[in-house]
Order: C-alpha cells, then structure tokens, then sequence
C-alpha cells in the first residue's frame, strides 16, 4: 500500500470531494526569496490552469527562443489545479522580450522583474493551499474538532499518491532486475526510484502511526529541526527533546533509503529495519544506484490553517507546508475524499 492504510487522528471525520474544477485546488510557491532586481535572467511571476509545470517550462522556452534547459523552476505543480509560481529564463546580452501576448487561458503573467540566477529545482520554502471541498457530508462539530486537532498536532508526512504514478513501483522492481526492455531516460529512472524510496518511507511511517510514535522521540532516534534540513541524534529520555517534539520544534524523521549510515540506532533502527527488509530489492537497487541515504520528517507542520465552511456542503480550507509535503496528506486526515480529476 503506497499511502500506508493507518491514520493518525482516528479516520476520516466526513468525506466529499476536491478538484471538482480546477479552481478548488490553489497553490501559490513559496521560494522564500524574491527577485534580485537585475541580472540576465528574466523573473516571471505565472498562474497557470490545466498545465503542468513542464508544460509551461517548455512554452516559455519556446516564446522567448531559448532552449529549455534555460527555464528554471523550484517546484513541480500538479496540471489540475490553479497554480502560481515563478520561472526564470536565461538571456544574457538580451533585452526583455515583449511578452504582453503570452498570457492566454492556460498562464497568466503576474508580474515580470529580473533575477541574477537560474531559479533552482527544489530551493522552496514551501507552499500556500487554498482547497474546496465539495459535497462534503459529516458531522459539523466532529469536522470543527479534528481540523482543530490537526493544526495543533500536525498529521503523517507520508508521500502523496502522484509520487507513485500507477506503476512506477512495478517499474522499479523491473528496473533493479535488468528487465526493462528499453534504457529508462534519466528523468523517469528519477521517477522509479524515487517511488521506490517513499514506499519504504511511507511503510516505516505506518508502522510509527501504529506504535503511536510518529511524532514522538524513541530510542535512537535522528530528529530534523522544524523547517530546516538540519539533523541530529536526539536522546529520547530528555524532557526538553520530548517537549520541542510535542511543540513541533523539531520532529521525528524516517529513512529515504539509499547508500550510506542512516545514524538511527536502538529502537528507532529495528523498526525502520523490518520495513527495509520487507522490501529488499527496492533497498538493494536504492544503494545500487547510489543514491545517498537521507532523512525526513515523519511529521508536517500544518501552517496557519484556518477554514470556513459555505453552506452546508462545502469547506473552504487554507494552510501553508514546508517543501516536500502533500495537501492531500492533510485531507485524507479529515476526510474520506473523492478526486473529481481521475473522473476524466
């Protein structure tokens, strides 16, 4: 199970249903820095609808006549939804291209400045949602309660369905045994292996929601500081650890498998072991090909969430997450969802 069939706050309080339009789904990127002002690369601030993110790397490449490689980007943003996010395009020597004519139904140029570097795959503070839910059915009060409990405690930082892409798993498998009839380009080995390691992350996290210590130190435990990448070795019997992990100060983390020590010991490491074990293959092939073990968060941080509800069957929520972590993880706390997209 990719997800992980276990939750952290008791099941779903109602259901309903997200993406019914494209609107219902808004994320606005967060790089946490802004346009320095000048440089030879253009800053474009862009909404887009029904478009992935590539998509529109590849469209800007194409009106400004640069190759695609010139295009930056931080973040990879979902085709159903409405999304804002910035790009840069690389021209040195060159004035700013009359761009007034880009913008059509599918982007919007928001604003336009200039940048002194190539916006970075992945150098993101995070992410802002603003989600409707439809059709939602469920007691009101109960709803109230757990939205209440979720921006207290936060929820499972597990990885999101799209990470998994159908079969990129099965892929996986037949890409660590030889079996893949044609050499995978670089960019969909990235794919297999990266579903490979959040199956593993997530099945270590499931098995942390069933123990009730997914957002709790245990023995052995490496812990990350809240919103950071920075790591260290945490003993569980300090009760100054185990309030800043209460606090969400720092958090609890879990294997992205690859080669190299994960640094866990006692407690910690004979349960992410069984988990690795369990998939051994997909283990293998991680350290096969090098991929670096790393650490994440078993926790996220639920930012600032707040929430209105329009009539009696439909909720309007609004929060921000740390880079890396999936809305869709904080609905299926709240709610047993339908995806309106995948009905197309």
């Amino acid at each position: 199970m990719t997800q992980g069939g276990e939750f952290a706050h008791g099941g779903p309080a109602g259901s309903g249903t997200i993406r019914v339009q494209p609107e219902d789904f808004r994320v606005f990127e967060a790089t946490g820095y802004a346009p320095s002002g000048d440089g030879e690369h253009l800053w474009l601030e862009i909404e887009k609808r029904g478009m992935n993110t590539v998509d529109v790397a590849q469209r800007l490449a194409r009106l400004a006549g640069v190759p695609v490689r010139s295009v930056g980007f931080a973040g990879l943003k979902d085709r159903n939804a409405v999304t804002r996010q910035p790009f840069s395009i690389q021209m040195p020597g060159r004035e700013d291209p009359d761009w007034s004519g880009w913008s059509d139904e599918d982007i919007r140029i928001v604003s336009v400045s200039r940048h002194n570097r190539k916006i970075q795959r992945g150098r993101l503070a995070g992410n802002r949602f603003e989600l409707v839910v439809r059709e939602v059915e469920g007691d009101r009060d109960e709803l109230e309660e757990r939205l209440q409990r979720i921006a207290e405690l936060g929820v499972p930082n597990g990885f999101g369905e799209q990470r998994f892409g159908g079969n990129n798993i099965a892929r996986a498998h037949r890409l660590f045994r030889g079996e893949l009839r044609r050499k995978p380009s670089r960019a969909k080995r990235g794919f297999y292996l990266s579903a490979a390691r959040s199956l593993i992350f997530n099945q270590v996290l499931q098995r942390r929601i069933l123990a009730g210590t997914w957002n709790r130190v245990i023995d052995g435990e490496i812990v990350m500081l809240d919103g950071t990448r920075s790591t260290f070795a945490a003993d569980a019997s300090d009760p100054e650890i185990q309030a800043r992990c209460k606090a969400q100060d720092l958090h609890p983390t879990g294997p992205l498998v690859g080669a190299g020590d994960s640094g866990v010991a006692g407690a910690a490491a004979a349960l992410e072991q069984g988990a690795i074990d369990r998939e051994r293959e997909l283990a293998d092939g991680l350290a096969k090909f090098r991929l670096q073990a790393d650490r994440r968060p078993l926790r996220m941080r639920v930012i600032d969430l707040d929430w209105e509800f329009d009539g009696a069957a439909s909720l309007l929520l609004r929060f921000s997450l740390r880079s890396g972590c999936y809305a869709t993880a904080v609905l299926r706390e709240l709610l047993e969802y339908r995806d309106a997209s995948h009905d197309t």
